[in-house]
């Protein structure tokens, strides 16, 4: 299916830079000055030495929108590289999501077993309450997250998508 220039999709890009004070804060500027929404925003530490690291942004607009936020991330000093995996090719996305769920008797069997069909473990449990985590697509976890509305939710804590590309090739 082709998407029409003006129809919004959704890219993951990943931004490997220089581990400096500000970086993060002009990525999130560029986004923000061009009225860009970030979707999701992961950042760590990918070098031995603490020198370089990589930003995993999802984001959605029509290509040319894309091709422009990527070209303008490209122009930053302290970026090495800008790839959109969306566009690169075949890659492997995951976030993780911590879940606490309050439940006793019946609903506490219910959450375990909810829990168990989405390969989700449990971290922490009381007697009321159990925090399970969850590392899965986007997808999955808020099918997760919403099955366990009915079942108890308190509260969820997600950490943005991190992903790359499949095969023997790295960034």
């Amino acid at each position: 299916m082709k998407i029409h220039p003006t129809e919004s999709e959704r890219h993951v890009l990943t931004v490997t830079v220089d581990n400096e004070a500000g970086i993060l804060a002009k990525i999130a500027g560029l986004f923000t000055a061009r009225g860009y929404n970030i979707d999701s925003l992961t950042v760590a530490d990918i070098s031995e030495d603490h020198a370089v690291s990589r930003i995993t942004i999802v984001t959605n607009g029509p290509p040319p929108v894309i091709d422009q936020i990527m070209a303008q991330l490209d122009r930053l000093v302290p970026v090495h590289k800008v790839i959109d995996l969306t566009e690169a090719g075949p890659h492997v996305e995951r976030e993780l999501a911590l879940v606490k769920v309050r439940g006793t008797g019946a609903a506490r069997g219910e959450a375990q077993r909810i829990a168990d069909a989405a390969g989700a473990r449990v971290i922490d449990t009381t007697e009321e309450s159990f925090v399970f985590e969850l590392t899965e697509t986007s997808d999955r976890i808020d099918s997760f997250v919403s099955q366990m509305r009915e079942h108890g939710l308190v509260e969820a804590a997600r950490s943005g998508v991190v992903g790359m590309m499949r095969g023997t090739e790295g960034a």
